[in-house]
């Protein structure tokens, strides 16, 4: 068959599925032309964005709530919801000042108690809101838009904090809500950002409905990133979420939705030959795969066979597997993201040579490994994570492991994770991801390296040499220190292992041409969108 042919097989097909294949997308009639028919990257599961570092729930997350600060495209931290700010002579003070107007979806005003609360809930659980917290002798209300922190001693992340682009962000809630503990998820979605969730036509596994948050009042400064004049250009958005990929480029060619956050490789070339749509990358940094390791239970509690897999890895394999071509992934043997500046080479010939499967099965033996069933979970939804998956479990197989892949999808993916449980109770002992590039550029905000055991990220592991490292980069006196203690810190994580980097890659997005206003950024933002 021509090659022709086959891709005109291919698009009848995705067609066909989209007509066959479950739920039919209608096309909008002309009175929803302001309705927004988006994609998302996954199915919404969880709604409280400091109980999971799930991007979809983070997504979400910046519909509903908005932040005292942000960052921009230059990584610069600039006031959201904050009006002013200033730090006393000393730098142990900061006084925080509200803008006018703030108000919560209830309709009640947003009070520096609320936002007291809530960066308090958020600190208990995120890795850089644990350094806050441990920095901070007491926050105080001075009235309704005012409030202080006052610091132990001084600490120059503390904007950087407070702005924290990515999971976990620190989002204001109301203050009865932000009471919930930290780990319990919150029971009441009330935020006070661009977009209100209705919550009565949310169906889990198909829709999520927003709607225009009319008392907002954007900042005047030009949106960038998470920052400036979040300008909401439709009345409704629709989240449509379409687990199979071939559905979903059925649905964006026939004009049914309106954007595709997340395009898979492989149909990139069908939907550019639709002149009605466009295809870019609007992540400038990229995000980085992973295999993240279950340290509570065997195997891989054992250090050498989290060693034995760094020498079965070849970072070119996932590259070519997540992102179809070089254009768009490569290899990327760091702990930290590469373009950033913590970005190390050190140690890195790990795994940018050639696979040593002798040397992975001496630490297999040398581990006294005695055939314990691996579970390696997937998400069938997820291309990124599927795709990484698949590999992983032939390696594991391809030195004697008793590997088996656990599929089923991202919902089901990141409640599994949670549980602390061994397998035959419902638990994992792998488990791939991805993490955009500013979640994994300084040790601030690198989570996957925190070593603190069950107050660690999924994996949890218990390593006191990192957290010293870390302790120390904080404290360090000059960039070179902190440049000698990066460089440690992947060292050291070669030995540790508390993941293994696949690649770093960026995935594509598509839209009809009637749509404009997409911000670059490593988030896919649905403020300054707007439908013609």
């Amino acid at each position: 068959m021509t090659i022709a042919k086959t891709r005109g097989a291919l698009a009848a097909l995705l067609l066909a599925a989209a007509l066959v294949g479950g739920t039919h997308y209608s096309a909008p009639a002309a009175a929803q032309q302001k309705t927004l028919k988006f994609v998302p990257e996954a199915d919404l599961r969880i709604l409280d964005p400091i109980a999971t570092t799930a991007y979809i729930t983070r997504n979400y997350s910046y519909m509903v709530y908005d932040t005292l600060f942000s960052v921009n495209e230059k990584f610069e931290v600039q006031p959201q919801m904050v009006e002013k700010w200033t730090l006393s002579d000393d730098k142990l003070t900061y006084t925080f000042t509200l803008r006018e107007g703030l108000k919560f979806h209830d309709g009640q005003p947003v009070r520096s108690a609320d936002c007291i609360a809530s960066i308090e809930r958020w600190s208990k659980r995120d890795a850089l809101g644990q350094r806050l917290a441990e920095m901070t002798e007491k926050w105080t209300v001075v009235d309704d838009r005012t409030f202080t922190l006052k610091l132990k001693r001084p600490f120059a992340l503390t904007l950087d904090a407070l702005g924290k682009p990515s999971s976990n962000v620190p989002f204001i809630m109301p203050e009865r809500v932000a009471k919930t503990d930290a780990f319990e998820n919150i029971k009441e979605t009330i935020g006070s950002g661009p977009f209100k969730f209705v919550k009565d036509e949310w169906v889990p596994g198909n829709k999520v409905v927003f709607v225009k948050n009319t008392d907002y009042v954007p900042r005047k400064e030009p949106p960038s990133w998470a920052s400036g004049g979040k300008v909401v250009k439709v009345d409704r958005v629709e989240w449509i979420y379409i687990p199979d990929s071939a559905t979903a480029a059925a649905a964006l060619n026939a004009g049914e939705v309106d954007w595709w956050q997340m395009v898979p490789p492989d149909l990139v070339p069908l939907l550019t030959k639709n002149k009605d749509i466009k295809v870019e990358n609007t992540d400038p940094m990229g995000s980085m795969g992973m295999i993240r390791f279950n340290q509570l239970h065997p195997p891989f509690n054992n250090p050498k066979m989290r060693q034995a897999v760094l020498y079965l890895v070849n970072q070119q394999d996932y590259a070519l597997a997540i992102a179809g071509d070089a254009k768009n992934g490569r290899s990327c043997p760091s702990f930290f993201s590469c373009g950033s500046p913590s970005e190390s080479k050190v140690g890195s010939e790990i795994l940018t040579g050639k696979r040593d499967l002798e040397k992975a099965k001496q630490l297999i033996k040398e581990a006294g490994y005695k055939g314990e069933k691996i579970v390696v979970l997937s998400a069938t939804d997820q291309p990124i994570v599927h795709s990484q998956g698949l590999i992983t479990v032939e390696l594991l197989k391809s030195v004697g492991l008793n590997a088996e892949l656990a599929a089923n999808d991202w919902g089901t993916l990141i409640s599994r994770r949670a549980v602390k449980e061994p397998i035959d109770k419902g638990g994992w002992n792998i488990f791939h991801t991805w993490l955009v590039g500013p979640d994994m550029a300084n040790p601030a905000i690198n989570y996957p390296l925190r070593g603190i055991g069950e107050k660690s990220w999924f994996g949890w592991p218990v390593d006191p040499k990192m957290e010293e490292l870390r302790t120390a980069w904080f404290d360090a006196a000059d960039p070179g220190s902190q440049r000698k203690l990066i460089d440690d810190m992947q060292r050291h994580s070669w030995e540790s292992v508390p993941f293994i980097p696949t690649a770093q890659f960026v995935i594509p997005t598509a839209y009809r041409s009637n749509i404009s206003g997409l911000l670059i950024s490593p988030i896919a933002f649905l403020w300054n969108v707007e439908k013609k």
